[in-house]
């Protein structure tokens, strides 16, 4: 194994429960073996994530390469964090992050269309999930910079995440004139398609769907964890917004 970082399994104490083996999104354990925890691919296993450790309720699970004086739980209060960026290592079972990723909220109709319909179906499925138990965090952030962008691993615009991973399977794109006259150049923006139709702003029904099955499992997860370089088209986007913010005469002439 040339990994340096990776779990192992104290099998005297396990009771293959299967937590760690369902909730790793990496592809480190052997699903076919599941319950049992068998780390198939240690070179998959991200440096210093501790998700599937900070879940095991009796602590049977140590890293070799652990460096950070990170112990098991041991049963304890599972420890809230995330084993990389994209939060795919988010060990609160109860918490749910949806986080709503644009463009621009001032003139983009397609963002724009996006954040009303996503506040209603928040605001009517926000109570159910609470009565159910989970805790619901909703957040708007606009990916005003690249280096925001960046920091987001955002890849189209509008996103929307939940537990830093995003509700579409795939990234579908259409020229968009809103953000083209932003930037003066030409932009393309996410489509969603939904029941073999595409859709510019997406109906309310995908947005509560996905979400839902986002928050219960019924889709597979999208680890963002691998390397992220800012797509061209969102290189240009920013390059011309720049160019015509420093303009003299205020971005009028281009």
């Amino acid at each position: 194994m040339a990994k340096k970082w990776y779990p192992v399994i104290d099998y005297l104490t396990c009771v293959e429960c299967g937590i760690c083996v369902e909730k790793c999104s990496h592809g480190v354990y052997d699903t076919a073996k599941a319950p049992s925890p068998v780390v198939k691919n240690p070179e998959l296993c991200v440096d210093h994530c501790h998700g599937c450790g900070n879940r095991c309720p009796l602590g049977a699970i140590t890293y070799l390469g652990e460096d950070t004086g990170w112990t098991p739980p041991n049963g304890e209060k599972l420890v809230e964090e995330s084993c990389c960026s994209c939060g795919c290592g988010t060990t609160s079972e109860k918490k749910i992050v949806v986080e709503y990723l644009y463009l621009d909220l001032e003139t983009c109709d397609r963002c724009i269309g996006t954040d009303n319909l996503l506040d209603e179906v928040m605001m009517t499925i926000t109570p159910a999930l609470s009565i159910a138990g989970f805790e619901v965090e909703y957040n708007k952030i606009e990916m005003k910079t690249a280096e925001i962008a960046e920091q987001y691993k955002f890849f189209s615009s509008p996103t929307i995440r939940v537990n830093g991973h995003d509700i579409c399977q795939s990234v579908a794109e259409n020229s968009c004139g809103c953000c083209s006259d932003i930037s003066g150049t030409d932009v393309n923006c996410r489509v969603f398609e939904y029941n073999g139709e595409s859709y510019e702003v997406p109906p309310k029904e995908m947005l509560a769907e996905a979400i839902l099955n986002s928050v219960f499992g019924q889709v597979e997860a999208d680890c963002s964890c691998q390397e992220y370089e800012l797509p061209e088209n969102l290189q240009e986007f920013y390059e011309g917004k720049n160019n015509k913010s420093s303009c003299s005469c205020g971005g009028n002439c281009c």
